[in-house]
């Protein structure tokens, strides 16, 4: 039987813990070698600490500059991307959760009031909350204390993360603004570049023009290209490329294909140009790439590190 193949998506698919247990802690490191968290979105919200480092995250199309001590707050199905910026790297901490963990499914007065709004996007609390925000030392003891509860797993700390995620979304509600007061015209634009970020995933492995992706979204050529690299921080085929390298490097480490097939694969038909991208993104070839994170363990490129494989509980 064959591995399966890390799938790389801007609308994850995967889910983040269990069924029954839908949270899961994550590390993220960006550096000059991996400098990027490509945009994507998923059903789940994040709660993130920023431990070192400096980055720049795109949030539902506006920029955040994120440093050492700042903490984050994304809803679901919020489009966002992080960006490396600065000389050193940028280490992270985040909680992925889904929002029935905290009741959402439940039909009362706390999902009606609160938790589908948030989860509906109705109600937009802060993404950002530095170090000078009102909430900010309350929110920062939230975060250890789920940090150190999800660390050490007494009896019953399922029920305290809970209340503490609780507490989370309670810190944040008076800060909290009406999706009414959001520009019309930015969730259209955030949907329409949505709309074309999943139709690259899907079809990354064919030849993609600007015509047909501009025409995704009703654009011209000119004013689509624009768009795209204001709202996501490169061009638009650079974006490709890019992806198609993340692709190719998860093809590589299912260990199964030579470097052909899965230059073949991953949309690039030229062998050599393949090889001279893939040094350029990673620094060392496909076969000493596989082979050096084979040695020490790296995770794929551009992606959340997981801190434990098994299932929390």
């Amino acid at each position: 039987m064959s591995k399966s193949i890390p799938a790389i998506e801007q609308k994850e698919r995967a889910k983040h813990g269990e069924q029954m247990f839908p949270l899961k802690k994550y590390l993220t490191k960006l550096d000059s070698d991996f400098p990027v968290v490509m945009p994507h979105w998923h059903e789940e919200a994040e709660f993130t600490l920023i431990t070192s480092g400096t980055c720049r995250y795109r949030i539902h199309l506006e920029t955040y500059t994120a440093k050492s001590g700042d903490l984050l707050f994304l809803p679901p199905l919020m489009l966002h991307s992080i960006e490396h910026s600065g000389s050193c790297s940028m280490r992270s901490e985040t909680y992925v959760f889904h929002l029935n963990f905290l009741g959402a499914a439940a039909g009362d007065v706390c999902t009606a009031r609160y938790l589908a709004p948030v989860e509906n996007r109705e109600l937009i609390l802060p993404f950002r909350i530095s170090q000078d925000h009102p909430a900010y030392p309350e929110l920062l003891s939230v975060f250890c204390a789920i940090s150190q509860t999800y660390e050490k797993k007494a009896f019953g700390y399922e029920l305290t993360l809970r209340a503490l995620f609780l507490k989370l979304l309670v810190l944040l509600l008076p800060y909290g603004r009406s999706e009414k007061n959001v520009p019309s015209l930015q969730a259209e634009h955030s949907e329409k570049l949505k709309t074309v970020l999943e139709y690259i995933s899907q079809h990354y492995s064919e030849e993609l023009t600007i015509p047909e992706l501009a025409s995704l979204c009703c654009f011209s050529e000119y004013h689509f290209m624009r768009f795209f690299k204001k709202h996501v921080g490169m061009t638009c085929l650079n974006y490709i490329k890019n992806l198609r390298l993340e692709k190719a490097a998860a093809l590589l480490l299912s260990g199964e294909r030579s470097a052909l097939e899965v230059s073949l694969s991953s949309g690039f038909n030229n062998l050599s140009y393949f090889h001279r991208e893939f040094k350029k993104r990673y620094g060392t070839t496909p076969q000493r790439f596989l082979s050096s994170r084979k040695e020490v363990g790296r995770t794929l490129p551009l992606s959340f590190s997981p801190t434990d494989t098994q299932a929390p509980g």
